[in-house]
């Protein structure tokens, strides 16, 4: 399968699973490593790789009771609270004040524009993880002001992230996969001499080219590669007209590419 052509040069894999959406197009996959090293490998290679103008997301794959206790942790851990919906009247100094009978505090922060101008929220770190245990259940829904002011856990930098990804990529690569839907081709059994250039040059006549990139692996080409087109009509034209052709010494085989949301795990 492509996923597993994609996979195999990190390591041994013990399995592939791919679930498919009701057009066949779009989809996730677990691709299973048999040791942890060739699955951290694969990541730090492939994630956030940007091929043929789509990003493919590629994560650790964690069951729901893994991240219910990573969620546990974090939240027997934390020391930094966040605070919003309060007024432009509240700086630092006013902040410190609101919650340092709470603990000690290690640092507070509002947050405000270039202009100094508040943003109306900020941070309060505090020593202890009681004590901001403690803020949250005493200043939570408070009104400072005559506004209900929020007061909860402050996120992690991971979990910020993770948490726009969740948010922002589903719509982007959604909108990705519509617009390259039936435009994108993956091409296999390629001749060590095909380059960029070369699969660009064969499949140019067809029409209007974005990208062709044969995946290389220090240097070498691993023998497949990617071509997207402008229109769907120019890409089945090729599928039809390149699949089976050979090239330099060897048949290729060209069909459509296939888009997937990818977890990697071991055994």
């Amino acid at each position: 399968t492509i996923l597993h052509d994609i996979f195999s040069s990190f390591g041994k894999i013990l399995s592939c699973k791919v679930v498919y959406d009701e057009n066949g197009l779009n989809g996730y996959g677990v691709v299973r490593f048999q040791t942890p090293a060739a699955a951290k490998r694969a990541i730090e290679n492939m994630n956030d790789l940007l091929m043929n103008d789509c990003i493919a997301y590629i994560g650790s794959f964690k069951s729901h009771d893994e991240r219910e206790e990573d969620l546990r942790a974090r939240d027997n851990e934390f020391t930094n609270v966040y605070i919003k919906n309060f007024g432009e009247d509240i700086d630092d100094e006013r902040l410190n004040y609101l919650f340092c009978k709470y603990g000690q505090v290690l640092s507070v922060k509002v947050i405000t524009d270039r202009s100094g101008k508040s943003k109306g929220f900020g941070f309060v770190n505090f020593k202890k993880h009681e004590d901001a245990r403690k803020a949250i259940q005493g200043m939570n829904g408070k009104i400072v002001n005559g506004r209900a002011i929020y007061v909860g856990r402050a996120q992690t930098k991971t979990e910020r992230q993770g948490e726009l990804k969740s948010e922002f990529e589903p719509m982007n690569n959604q909108d990705k996969m519509t617009r390259y839907q039936g435009t994108n081709l993956y091409v296999k059994n390629l001749d060590n001499e095909i380059d960029d250039e070369r699969l660009w040059q064969e499949f140019s006549p067809f029409g209007a080219i974005t990208s062709a990139k044969v995946m290389m692996d220090h240097g070498n080409s691993r023998g497949f590669g990617f071509v997207c087109f402008t229109s769907p009509e120019d890409a089945t034209m090729a599928v039809s007209q390149m699949n089976g052709r050979i090239v330099v010494r060897k048949p290729w085989y060209v069909a459509f590419a296939q888009h997937l949301l990818l977890w990697l795990q071991t055994r």
